[in-house]
């Protein structure tokens, strides 16, 4: 008999205080039909003390009365019979529901139409842990699962062999499948698979059936609601798909994927079987090619290649959103210091400066860095790359208004300032720029070099710089001249050269003293 409403459950939460949205997706029923069940209570006056002692068929009678006459009138599926007929080639529900109903006209019996027909079978499937004959619809679900085999390649450096672990996930419709080698089966992972999965789809579907793993789902009792992570949870918002667990060791709600798990343990991994390779991406190479051809071998039962049933599947799929989802990391009760800048990872993220010595939580994407306080998104910054260190991101609206009109240094500006200070400091500064792979890694360098001024004056920062060249120091830095300064090496070194300076002097104004044959040769016009 087809399924009906349980309307005895339904009764039970209600009384235990949930809403129709709580019932209908913690028990996964139609909110129409939740509905429909308080509708009719509220008009018959039934509460659930009324009808607590009698089992769901007499409950369903009482609220369904027609329906439960209705019901009983058809003639009696044989499900067993249709089951065992499903096995065979060729065989499907509507040529079984067509000899049906054929049966119950030759026994003066009603016939069930093939909605009921079909509904009932669905029915006895899961009432007996049957396999149910599937007919799939494009774009409905993907089922996800790892594979059960792995995959290994060497470490050159230490000969080690490395396992590698193999995602896949399938279209059930198209049987259109993905493959992802990975070193390892982390939540980040997992999540980064299914994005490049659904890339490699060109859409979502409907439903994401994925397995109960630890990485994806935190819970999935007999009773109450699925507790997905919050990753994956998020990422199925994103992509607009439904994440559904199957029934924990139910690999028969998700025969597509378990089927392409053992096809690709033939197509993929046999097929490596006697390869071997000497690096990550050599493999993944390798995997990628069997995995094209895997999609675009045609059929052995069915017309066409997974590949060109995909191309009519795609116009059922969900279309991509415009930004793919981002994986985040959350970074709680972090410090605004006084500058309004918060450290992560050893740069610097502006910050409002009137949050200043208050605490903020991050959230730090492959991209982003953004701010929160109590909950409210303060602002984004772009994030630098894990191997820059010491660098800040400042927003002009972050800043205090007394900050904003400060011009922002450049490279130019930097080489002016030295250069008005003297040949030698500018020197210095060229020789920074010079020794850095781009020109921003060396403005704090040579800014404070040029701070020196501030405290020693013009004069003896330019000697300073024109000693440390004359030692012979390549790059002269701040821990060079500032050395020289506090031991005023500057200072002795300029009284050397004045000193020598003076000495020079000296000795030119003796003149030049000719001889007594200059005279005797009567001077320069007889010489010549």
């Amino acid at each position: 008999m087809a399924r009906k409403i349980n309307v005895k459950l339904i009764m039970e939460l209600r009384d235990a205080g949930l809403s129709r949205s709580a019932i209908a997706s913690t028990r996964h029923i139609s909110r129409h039909s939740v509905s429909e069940v308080f509708n009719i209570a509220d008009e018959k006056g039934i509460h659930y003390d009324d009808i607590c002692v009698l089992d769901e068929s007499e409950v369903y009678r009482i609220f369904y009365p027609q329906k439960f006459a209705n019901e009983t009138m058809y003639g009696d599926p044989d499900y067993e019979h249709v089951h065992q007929e499903l096995k065979k080639v060729g065989v499907t529900l509507k040529l079984l529901h067509e000899e049906y109903v054929d049966r119950c006209e030759r026994n003066g019996e009603i016939p069930m139409g093939k909605t009921k027909f079909n509904e009932g079978y669905a029915e006895f499937t899961v009432a007996n842990r049957l396999t149910n004959h599937l007919e799939h619809k494009p774009g409905e679900r993907a089922e996800v699962d790892w594979s059960g085999p792995t995959m290994h390649y060497v470490d050159m450096s230490t000969g080690e062999l490395i396992t590698v672990y193999l995602f896949v996930g399938t279209l059930p419709y198209s049987q259109y499948s993905y493959v992802e080698p990975c070193l390892d089966m982390k939540m980040d992972t997992f999540i980064r698979c299914h994005i490049r999965m659904y890339e490699y789809f060109g859409g979502a579907p409907i439903r994401t059936v994925c397995d109960n793993l630890k990485t994806g789902v935190v819970s999935h009792p007999k009773e109450g609601e699925i507790i997905l992570t919050d990753d994956y949870a998020a990422l199925g918002s994103h992509y607009m798909t439904a994440i559904m667990p199957a029934g924990v060791r139910k690999p028969k709600q998700k025969p597509s994927v378990e089927s392409t798990v053992g096809k690709i343990a033939t197509s993929i991994i046999a097929r490596c079987r006697n390869d071997v390779y000497y690096s990550f991406a050599e493999l993944k190479k390798a995997v990628s090619d069997k995995l094209h051809k895997f999609n675009h071998e045609a059929f052995q039962k069915r017309e066409g290649s997974r590949y060109e049933v995909l191309q009519e599947e795609r116009d059922f799929l969900r279309p991509l959103p415009d930004v793919p989802y981002e994986i985040a990391e959350w970074v709680y009760d972090r410090a605004v210091n006084l500058d309004f800048h918060v450290v992560y990872k050893k740069n610097r993220y502006s910050c409002p400066y009137q949050y200043a010595k208050k605490k903020v939580d991050l959230k730090v994407t492959d991209r982003f860095v953004e701010l929160y306080h109590k909950g409210e998104r303060l602002t984004t910054h772009n994030r630098f790359p894990d191997y820059m260190k010491n660098k800040y991101s400042t927003h002009p609206e972050d800043m205090p208004p007394a900050f904003r009109n400060i011009v922002q240094w450049d490279d130019e500006r930097i080489k002016n300032w030295a250069s008005s200070i003297g040949k030698s400091t500018r020197q210095v500064i060229d020789r920074i720029f010079g020794s850095v792979g781009i020109k921003e890694q060396g403005y704090n360098p040579c800014l404070a070099i040029l701070r020196l001024s501030r405290t020693y004056t013009d004069a003896r920062l330019e000697t300073a710089c024109e000693l440390a060249i004359s030692r012979g120091i390549k790059v002269p830095r701040y821990h060079h001249l500032k050395a020289i300064l506090t031991t005023n090496q500057d200072i002795s070194y300029k009284e050397q050269l004045e000193a020598a300076s003076d000495s020079s002097a000296d000795d030119s104004s003796m003149g030049y003293l000719r001889g007594s044959d200059y005279y005797r040769k009567g001077g320069d016009s007889d010489a010549k």
